[in-house]
């Protein structure tokens, strides 16, 4: 069931990356990025109520541990936000979203370094392909092409 909901999130994920090109033209993109937050917010509570999720919820369960590593995430995913939001405003969606998504190889990365999680020859070529993958996307020809001969000229 975990690859479906994942393919719901690429898809969700896209439509986010369209509906902010289209609607960030004039909005700053940290009040948008705001904005986006607040209706996340109440979308979201609406949800869990309907759930029923906070019934048996208590404050207390959570460790300090775990409230420290919560707002760390929520940090790091309100800068995330932050961050694509004004790279949307000023770049092609196309390109935003590939590099954006190099994410996936430093989750592997830091998965591996931090998680213990194993690192394959498979793992590691799908990383680099997807690092390929995210230059040809974003870089205009004339920039591809001075990015070729400066790494055959790195390489000589």
């Amino acid at each position: 069931m975990w690859i479906i909901y994942a393919l719901l999130s690429a898809l969700t994920a896209a439509l986010v990356a369209i509906f902010a090109k289209l609607g960030l033209r004039d909005v700053d993109p940290t009040l948008a990025t705001v904005l986006r937050s607040i209706i996340m917010t109440i979308f979201l509570l609406l949800l869990v109520v309907t759930l029923g999720k906070f019934e048996k919820f208590a404050w207390s369960a959570l460790t300090g541990k775990e409230w420290g590593l919560l707002v760390l995430a929520g940090i790091a995913g309100a800068l995330s936000w932050l961050f694509y939001f004004t790279a949307l405003q000023e770049g092609m969606a196309s390109a935003v979203v590939a590099i954006d998504r190099l994410s996936i190889v430093l989750v592997v990365l830091l998965a591996a370094a931090f998680l213990g999680e194993a690192m394959s020859w498979r793992t590691g070529v799908g990383a680099a392909l997807m690092v390929a993958g995210a230059i040809l996307i974003s870089l205009k020809e004339d920039d591809l092409a001075s990015l070729w001969a400066g790494f055959i000229r790195f390489i000589s």
